[in-house]
């Protein structure tokens, strides 16, 4: 009996030794096996991405680099405990723990190439002049927050608590969030058509339904910024210039049309007159030489010819100066060639009453 029992003692620990063994066999295999996948994304795959023109290969691959080695490490231990088999409740924890390393590794990990890919998204859509960047940050944002419940949810999953309650009072605090922000939200996902649509650019000239005109220095999530002509700033809440009328003067092109209205004399040369307007637009610098100037008679006034200068600007916010400087050297320009700017008059004309002589006198 004592024979047996000794036999079946050592074959006991005979076997957790070997159980031992194979774990150290595991863990050595999996620390092999990281450091080829090292070896092979610092002189194969990083090489490779360092040659291509697309840069932001390398830079995903560098920041996945070491999480990749520690995952391998970390999936060895963990196979390596499977192995083993240790008494409850230390294989739960062992395993919990191990699995928490690995998501707190890949959540790190995610959030540095979403952080990145941002960043660089930005960067390349400034770079070309293209609107929408707060649109990205947005997009980043939200893929982080995704990055993180799904961390959470993993956590929650591997230390076995139960989240149904949790799931319950988040809709419940979703549902009353909503209800309290909803004007917020109602600006948010008017910023978000706005940036999709793109009515508007930042830099654009705009006339509202209003009638306010100005030039847009801001598009943000909640609201729109218009700065004026008087230096005035307009701040529009997105939900309303979502669903409002809105002229675009940039759009298009940048080029923005320019009309002056002439009058002059009945008798005058008109193809005088056509060719010292067509010689005052051409040598105004703020005037595109494409579309050319054009002269066009309008009407036959009571005590005029009506004549207009179209020609296009080369930015909306150049349209008052351009006005002026054409105003001013029209009028010299037409004093100088003895045409008659004529005006409204008017003859009055005084009638003295006389009184008739009464009978009695």
């Amino acid at each position: 009996m004592e024979t047996i029992q000794e036999w079946l003692a050592s074959l006991t620990a005979f076997v957790a030794e070997s159980k031992i063994i194979g774990a150290v066999i595991i863990m050595a295999a999996f620390v092999i096996a990281a450091k080829l996948v090292d070896l092979f994304l610092d002189r194969v795959l990083l090489a490779f991405a360092r040659k291509s023109k697309f840069h932001l290969d390398d830079a995903i691959l560098q920041t996945v680099h070491r999480p990749l080695w520690i995952s391998f490490v970390l999936l060895g231990a963990l196979i390596a405990v499977r192995w083993v088999g240790p008494r409850p409740p230390f294989a739960f924890v062992l395993v919990a723990l191990l699995e928490t390393s690995l998501v707190f590794v890949w959540g790190l990990a995610f959030n540095a190439v979403i952080r990145r890919v941002t960043t660089d998204w930005i960067a390349h859509w400034r770079q070309a002049g293209r609107q929408g960047v707060e649109i990205i940050h947005l997009g980043g944002n939200i893929a982080r927050v995704l990055v993180l419940a799904g961390a959470v949810f993993l956590l929650l999953s591997f230390w076995e608590i139960n989240i149904t309650p949790l799931l319950a009072s988040a809709g419940i605090a979703g549902i009353a969030v909503a209800l309290a922000a909803k004007e917020t939200l109602s600006n948010f996902f008017g910023g978000v058509s706005v940036f999709l649509d793109q009515p508007f650019r930042t830099g654009d000239y705009i006339i509202l339904d209003s009638g306010e005109r100005g030039e847009v220095v801001d598009i943000g999530m909640r609201s729109t910024r218009v700065m004026t002509r008087d230096d005035v700033q307009i701040s529009i809440p997105n939900a309303i210039i979502a669903n409002t009328k809105v002229i675009n003067e940039s759009a298009p092109e940048p080029r923005f049309r320019v009309r002056v209205k002439v009058g002059v004399a009945y008798g005058t040369d008109v193809d005088e007159l056509e060719e010292i307007l067509l010689s005052i637009a051409r040598n105004n610098p703020l005037v595109v030489s494409h579309p050319q100037p054009r002269v066009r008679c309008r009407h036959f006034g009571d005590s005029s010819l009506d004549f207009e200068l179209l020609c296009w600007a080369h930015r909306p916010h150049d349209k008052g100066r351009l006005v002026h400087e054409l105003n001013k050297e029209i009028y010299k320009s037409l004093d100088k060639a003895g045409i008659t700017i004529p005006f409204p008059q008017r003859d009055v004309h005084l009638y003295q009453h006389q009184e008739k002589p009464s009978e009695e006198s």
